[in-house]
């Protein structure tokens, strides 16, 4: 595997927006879904109106849960989420390889519920946050190639 250059890193400004994007999908599919089913429990009857009550008041604890298996999820399969996708993003491990399900959740919940640890790539010459230095990640800027692909993850773009 090849490993990457200093060029090759994605900085504070992409891996925000692709962090946002990210966020935005999974609110509006949470908040969404919470919303249909207390509809639903409100025709149901009143027992179902107060679990519809029950799940729409914890909609707010668990989205971190909600975003941090997302994110696993993505980075386990793909190795990005719809977010970084957009924006030329992967994660991989440091040495250029896939992530494997403890690095991808470990990232996953240190980055829902420690957010601010991610700010730490600002100084790091890897620009390596918190998450990504617990879980020996990094994110990467890749290009397509021509038949809109992504290049191989052995093969890091420049």
């Amino acid at each position: 595997m090849t490993t990457a250059v200093a060029e090759d890193y994605a900085g504070l400004v992409s891996r925000t927006l692709a962090y946002g994007a990210d966020a935005f999908i999974v609110a509006l599919l949470t908040g969404g879904s919470a919303t249909v089913f207390s509809m639903i429990a409100s025709v149901v009857g009143p027992w179902a109106r107060d679990l519809g009550d029950l799940v729409v008041s914890s909609y707010l604890i668990f989205l971190p849960s909600i975003m941090a298996v997302y994110c696993a999820l993505f980075w386990l399969l793909a190795g990005r989420t719809p977010g970084m996708a957009v924006l030329g993003l992967r994660v991989v491990r440091v040495d250029g390889s896939r992530l494997h399900w403890l690095a991808a959740l470990l990232r996953a919940v240190l980055l829902a519920y420690f957010p601010i640890g991610a700010l730490w790539l600002i100084v790091d010459r890897k620009y390596q946050g918190l998450p990504d230095k617990v879980a020996r990640t990094t994110v990467i800027r890749v290009e397509p190639s021509g038949r809109g692909e992504v290049a191989p993850e052995g093969r890091i773009a420049r």
